[in-house]
């Protein structure tokens, strides 16, 4: 059997900080290539990548799974109790950066996918995507793959990504889908003056605290039966001036927005632009808008998926997963434009954390519930 606190350990020996692969990939493609797996490096933009199948190519039925071996920066290496890469095991709980998130769910799935193809060889195909680009802009990594899976004829008829969900509890939630993110830069261009003779000038302040208060005021709604109320965060503020006597030309600012599905990431740039051109005409100022949106919302409605997955989860556990969109976003937002995708995985708590960390004993659970979830969907 493949034991997958070992894979945890040696992957996260690995120190594969965005966007080095720190041979987390090669160790993984040597474990599938040895299991029978096809496996394809899909490296893109300075990315590392990893798709690997078990099974023909072109099957009805197929089940995917989703991860990644990048880790963020260990930050503060000497407020660390224990070794960033070192994987060592105190009391029951492995220590080091991207134990949680994701090696630990990555290295699950893996061991529960060699040992189901060996010892049940399933009438389908069981895929793996691996990534080296989610920390980061997630602009060649799961993308890249699912490029190559659409010019290369390669379906997953669903997929499980396996980012930590569990707040607290192993097997108290898992996910259905995510808000949408975006984050709208706005620069106030007025004329520089002196503080004594504001007339002189036009003073960009008032506009941007204007335009900040109405966003940050604003309800954009009150949650819809699957998703929690959008909201909007005031991030930044900026002028760079030091002079309490100079009126700035300039003034910077910017807002990030994580939003439901009552919205779009083309209707909210809309609005934006619109209380961005409100201000302008009412102050007489300039003010330039710069959006980026990270992802829609999405949402794979409950049905056989999340059952399936829901039911290996209290099977394995004891405990029925609560069906949530909350969070930040993951991957899955480019996986649910290639088929039906949900999410779960360990306990999170200590992800990005100095001294992240991960039970050995929930490494080895999430391996079983990946087991029977491959087990129930062949059957």
């Amino acid at each position: 059997m493949t034991d997958p606190v070992e894979l945890t350990a040696a992957l996260t020996r690995c120190p594969s900080v965005t966007p080095e692969e720190g041979g987390a990939l090669v160790l993984l493609e040597q474990l599938l290539s040895d299991a029978g797996f096809d496996c394809t490096r899909v490296d893109r933009g300075g990315i590392s990548n990893l798709f690997a199948r078990w099974g023909e190519k072109g099957h009805v039925r197929s089940f995917g799974f989703n991860g990644h071996t990048d880790v963020v920066p260990v930050g503060d290496e000497a407020a660390w109790t224990m070794p960033p890469f070192g994987a060592e095991i105190r009391d029951g709980v492995m220590y080091g950066r991207g134990t949680t998130d994701m090696k630990s769910g990555v290295a699950a799935f893996a061991a529960a996918a060699v040992d189901f193809v060996r010892d049940t060889p399933p009438d389908g195909a069981v895929i793996l995507t691996i990534t080296g680009d989610e920390e980061a802009d997630a602009l060649d990594g799961t993308t890249a793959l699912l490029d190559y899976m659409a010019e290369a004829d390669e379906k997953m008829s669903v997929c499980l990504v396996g980012e930590p969900t569990c707040p607290n509890t192993m097997g108290e939630m898992m996910k259905i889908g995510r808000r949408g993110s975006m984050t709208a830069w706005f620069t106030v261009t007025g004329v520089q003056g002196h503080s004594a003779y504001p007339h002189r000038a036009k003073n960009p302040l008032p506009a941007m605290a204007r335009l900040m208060d109405r966003l940050a005021s604003h309800e954009l709604d009150r949650g819809t039966d699957h998703f929690d109320a959008s909201t909007l965060a005031v991030v930044n503020i900026d002028t760079g001036n030091e002079a309490t006597n100079v009126i700035p030309a300039q003034c910077s600012g910017a807002v990030n927005i994580r939003f439901n599905d009552l919205h779009s990431g083309a209707s909210l740039s809309e609005w934006l632009r619109t209380e961005a051109q409100n201000v302008a005409e009412t102050f007489g100022v300039e003010v330039g808008v710069k959006i980026k949106i990270s992802g829609e919302s999405f949402l794979t409605p409950p049905g056989p998926l999340s059952e399936l997955v829901a039911q290996a989860i209290e099977a394995e556990t004891g405990v029925r997963p609560e069906m949530s969109t909350t969070g930040g976003t993951s991957d899955a937002r480019f996986v649910k434009n290639h088929c039906p995708v949900v999410e779960f995985g360990l306990v999170g708590r200590t992800m990005h954390q100095v001294d992240e960390c991960v039970e050995v004993a929930q490494i080895e659970q999430l391996k079983a519930i990946y087991t029977r979830i491959l087990r129930d969907y062949f059957a």
